[in-house]
């Protein structure tokens, strides 16, 4: 997911209600249980040197290679190379049936381990010109794994597997480099599904502030559209001494980035739908006595709706430009809404169809629907090409609270491996599921 993920608190309030009349709860399949335990040892080792071996988004290489071992060793036929360093391969079941894509992204994020584990990232790199620490702060390591597990497990009982399987392990969800093009987008700009047409397409997420055991999912929109966007301040450079030389940015800019917290508390109607606008980075000067010329912040804008989000995009040209203007500096304001993601929004009736295989494998009462969530993913765009689902997966250890855990981009952010089995279990599940044709659930009753 791009950018920090402040969870909102995820309370028993949102439990899933009975009355809505779902299908009744299937039981666990005993294939998924058996390959969950034959393959638990795998997918952990999988995770943990995924975790000591991290790239950043678009430089993925050593990863996209361990994934297409694996999946030549399962007897695959994997394309290598799909977006710089994604990763397909189609499992082709022994009976005719329905075709499922399954989604994991593999990118880490630039930032330094703090989480003390035997087998921490040691690793850095270079973002934006800077040398950085490099880890799987969001967990992409799982997910990777997650997905390994199960193209194995649906390997092994393609005889009896209905349908095909499209097998997506995904660079650049975190967002490309600048300049660059990546993630599903360039997946899909690439052909991804023009020979295969997906019937539906599955994706799950770990999180920090979940327990571990439980399951968050919601129809419709879960997940927010975001946009980057930067602002440069630029005025004119002169001693720090005598800032009458010249025009200070600085103070432009930070007189900006509070007149601009005006844009949601004031301009936005959020009792309808929330909406965020966060600057996340700053740079300008390079000396202490030097006024510089110019200030450059970044941040991102996250909205449910369409009207909201190009109105905001307004505002924030607007107040840019003004603010500026009336320090005697300028502002260019670019907003880059080409590259952002679309709301996540999950297909109401199959995820209403396949509630109760996440049920089967968490229990009733551990598979909730959460809040809107301000995070975005870029597995929303597979949602504008087919049906699609995705879902949380509880990444906090039972003995932490979920409230205070470290979130998703925290350099101390700490999954709990329980949430791989767990995954594993509910992406295996929905998709055998899926391709056996899980009924639809009955129709809601009135009273």
């Amino acid at each position: 997911m791009r950018v920090a993920l402040p969870i909102l608190p995820l309370l028993s309030a949102f439990l899933l209600c009975p009355a809505q009349a779902w299908a009744s709860d299937t039981a666990q399949r005993p294939e998924v249980a058996a390959a969950a335990r034959d393959l638990q040892d795998k997918v952990l080792a999988w995770r943990r040197d995924f975790h000591q071996h991290p790239e950043l988004s678009n430089r993925e290489e050593r990863t996209a290679a361990q994934v297409a071992a694996h999946l030549r060793k399962l007897g695959l036929q994997p394309k290598t190379g799909v977006a710089f360093h994604g990763v397909t391969a189609v499992i082709k079941g022994g009976k005719p049936g329905p075709r499922v894509a399954l989604r994991a992204d593999m990118d880490a994020l630039p930032v330094t381990e703090q989480t003390g584990l035997p087998f921490a990232s040691k690793a850095t790199s270079t973002y934006r010109g800077e040398t950085v620490g490099v880890m799987h702060a969001c967990g992409h390591d799982a997910h990777t794994s997650i997905l390994m597990g199960v193209a194995e497990a649906l390997v092994a009982m393609r005889k009896d597997l209905p349908g095909e399987v499209l097998l997506v392990f995904q660079p650049a969800e975190e967002g490309p480099p600048s300049g660059e093009e990546g993630g599903a987008s360039l997946m899909l700009k690439q052909g991804l599904f023009d020979g295969f047409k997906p019937d539906a397409v599955f994706g799950l997420h770990v999180f920090a502030n979940i327990p571990v055991g439980r399951i968050a999912v919601r129809q419709g929109p879960m997940m927010a559209a975001s946009d980057r966007f930067s602002v440069r301040m630029i005025g004119r450079q002169t001693h720090g001494s005598r800032p009458w030389g010249g025009v200070d940015p600085i103070v432009a800019m930070a007189d900006l980035i509070g007149s601009a917290q005006t844009i949601v508390s004031r301009r936005t109607d959020i009792s309808r739908l929330p909406a965020v606008v966060t600057f996340g980075a700053i740079k300008g000067g390079i000396r202490y006595n030097i006024i510089p010329d110019d200030v450059e912040v970044l941040g991102t804008i996250r909205t449910f709706d369409e009207g909201m989000r190009q109105k905001i995009f307004t505002d924030l040209t607007n107040v840019s430009e003004h603010v500026g203007a009336a320090h005697g500096a300028r502002a260019e304001v670019n907003i880059e809404s080409h590259d952002g993601n679309p709301a996540t929004i999950n297909d109401p009736a199959l995820t209403a169809r396949m509630l109760p295989s996440l049920r089967a494998v968490a229990g009733v009462d551990n598979v909730f629907e959460p809040p809107l969530q301000m995070g975005s993913e870029d597995f929303s765009l597979y949602g504008q090409k087919a049906p699609a689902m995705f879902f949380f997966v509880g990444a906090t250890g039972k003995d932490v609270d979920p409230a205070t855990a470290p979130s998703n981009h925290s350099p101390k952010f700490l999954l709990d491996e329980g949430a791989l089995d767990v995954g594993f279990r509910a992406l295996l599940q929905v998709t055998l599921d899926y391709l056996n044709g899980a009924p639809a659930p009955a129709p809601a009753t009135a009273g």
